[in-house]
């Protein structure tokens, strides 16, 4: 997700008006694939059980099985076909109204650069395996696809409109570490769960976050944290019901609203809330 500033007014050298650059696939280390692979094979066996049908489908339609760092391009045909969308290649975190322009016309912008070993466990700036083992395989889903074309959509919107930080909170609490209700149970299909080893644990299975229905006033309130664990995840029902309240939302007075109440704090739960888990928070507590 794009930051509200950044400290480049302008493309890198190297990089296209856009912002984009080429992906130089033919320039990967062998060590550089092997780090692919052993975070491919970490997460690929935690996640069956864990991770959303849909994300679970798009790995496998997408072949991201296959090894090393994919070739943007061939990932690209093979979304194409799906749902319209590609991947392209960026030097690092893009302008808001760049990030939004690409999300809007269905490119997907990804760091082309990857962890090195010593990171396997955290990396505070996206690369490349979060950017496309976590959030590719959602963009095979057709409504899910749908969703983020109308949120870069309502992104251009918000710029214009003063109110960025409260549609990125949306994106925070759904795209980044959102959780799904399937049949089967509470499945995630958040990028930054689903690329993280430990995270994909503790969202589900630890006693310390509060899980809560998501309620799209009530998460765009809400503050996040971005170098810990989350100790709110919001619930959808369905993709289906996250792309209806997306277009069918008047966003505009939503932002005046909320412009007149206070932000709520990590770990709030309102009485009004719909709580499928009420945390312990002991995780936080102990941090704290």
């Amino acid at each position: 997700m794009a930051e509200e500033t950044h400290v480049l007014d302008r493309p890198p050298e190297g990089a296209a008006a856009d912002w984009t650059i080429d992906q130089h696939w033919d320039r990967y280390t062998a060590e550089e694939h092997a780090t692919w692979d052993t975070l491919f094979a970490r997460q690929a066996q935690l996640l069956p059980g864990r991770a959303s049908n849909a994300w679970l489908k798009g790995l496998d339609v997408l072949k991201l099985d296959r090894p090393g760092i994919p070739d943007f391009r061939a990932l690209s045909d093979r979304l194409m076909a799906l749902t319209g969308w590609q991947v392209v290649a960026v030097p690092g975190l893009v302008p808001d109204d760049v990030f939004f322009d690409h999300m809007a016309n269905r490119r997907f912008v990804a760091g082309n650069f990857i962890r090195t070993p010593e990171q396997l466990d955290y990396l505070q700036e996206p690369d490349v395996f979060h950017d496309v083992f976590g959030h590719v395989p959602m963009l095979a889903d057709p409504v899910f696809a749908d969703y983020l074309a109308a949120y870069g959509r309502g992104g251009q919107r918000a710029l214009g409109l003063g109110a960025l930080k409260y549609l990125s909170r949306l994106y925070w609490y759904t795209v980044e570490f959102g959780l799904i209700a399937e049949p089967e149970g509470l499945r995630i299909y958040g990028a930054g769960i689903v690329s993280s080893f430990s995270e994909s644990r503790f969202a589900l299975e630890d006693p310390s976050p509060d899980r809560i229905m998501l309620d799209l006033a009530r998460v765009m309130r809400t503050e996040y944290r971005i170098d810990d664990f989350q100790q709110n995840y919001f619930v959808v029902p369905s993709f289906d019901e996250l792309l209806r309240l997306t277009v069918e939302t008047d966003f505009a007075p939503l932002y005046d609203a909320l412009k007149q109440q206070p932000d709520l704090p990590v770990a709030t739960v309102l009485d009004t809330d719909t709580v499928l888990n009420r945390g312990t928070q002991d995780y936080a507590r102990a941090k704290g």
